[in-house]
């Protein structure tokens, strides 16, 4: 099966095209380059290899989803018919629980998530999306979301110092054991809060389950950032919420 799957988020939409169980193309454009995102999908699928379903999660609006299906409206010339799926959070679906007091309240895009990341790992995880905001999601080993944290990303974490406060610039520091300079030390204080709010949630997890190995799944633009600073099991995993559309979509 040929699969499209779209993640809209809060600053830049990600696609992928995925045949035979394997992600053939990527792609990533800021909202603001929204009109590049047909151009795009029609050069990942030219005319006649159009895909047979579109699965989306879309947290970014209406004005988001009116352009992704303008985005994506001509890939069903001269194509059999093919199916749209906008993904939701669920009570329940490909193999995890939601235990979110309300289930459909959940963003779709934490639910796409813990999907992808139960398709990797089989005992429990905490699945951790490093982006705008940073969301710590515990799964456990039978595949129930036991709840979460959100926190800001990276960098609203640096843009909310340099907007509030009169001697604390915007710029790039180095992560530092000892920061000497202000710029390390924004930068070290932002990855010891992002390591600390998900070290404590692994810890709870880890409680919870009784023991044993809690493995971290990490994604994200800052991903690899946050990873470089945390002393618990973990490693990156690329493209975790279009893992998860696709998996919602083969279960269609």
């Amino acid at each position: 099966m040929k699969i499209l799957a779209i993640d809209s988020g809060n600053t830049r939409i990600k696609w992928g095209c995925r045949e035979a169980g394997e992600w053939t193309r990527v792609g990533a454009l800021g909202h603001d380059e929204g009109g590049g995102l047909a151009a795009a999908l029609a050069a990942a699928f030219p005319s006649g290899a159009a895909p047979e379903r579109i699965v989306i999660a879309n947290v970014a609006g209406g004005g988001a989803a009116r352009l992704i299906e303008a985005a994506c409206a001509p890939l069903s010339r001269n194509a059999p018919p093919i199916s749209f799926i906008w993904a939701q959070s669920m009570p329940a679906q490909c193999g995890v629980v939601n235990r979110y007091e309300e289930a459909a309240k959940l963003g779709v895009d934490r639910w796409a998530a813990l999907i992808g990341a139960r398709q990797r790992q089989s005992g429990a995880c905490l699945v951790v999306c490093a982006g705008t905001a940073t969301t710590v999601d515990m799964l456990s080993a039978n595949g129930e979301f036991r709840g979460g944290v959100i926190l800001p990303g990276v960098a609203l974490m640096k843009q909310s110092l340099a907007g509030n406060t009169a001697q604390l610039p915007l710029t790039e520091g180095v992560y530092a054991d000892e920061p000497r300079n202000t710029a390390d030390a924004i930068e070290t204080g932002v990855l010891h809060a992002q390591a600390g709010a998900i070290e404590r949630m692994h810890a709870r997890l880890l409680r919870s389950e009784g023991g044993g190995a809690v493995m971290c799944l990490l994604s994200g633009g800052a991903a690899a950032r946050v990873a470089a600073g945390l002393a618990i099991p973990h490693r990156l995993a690329d493209h975790l919420v279009l893992d998860g559309l696709a998996a919602i979509a083969e279960a269609a």
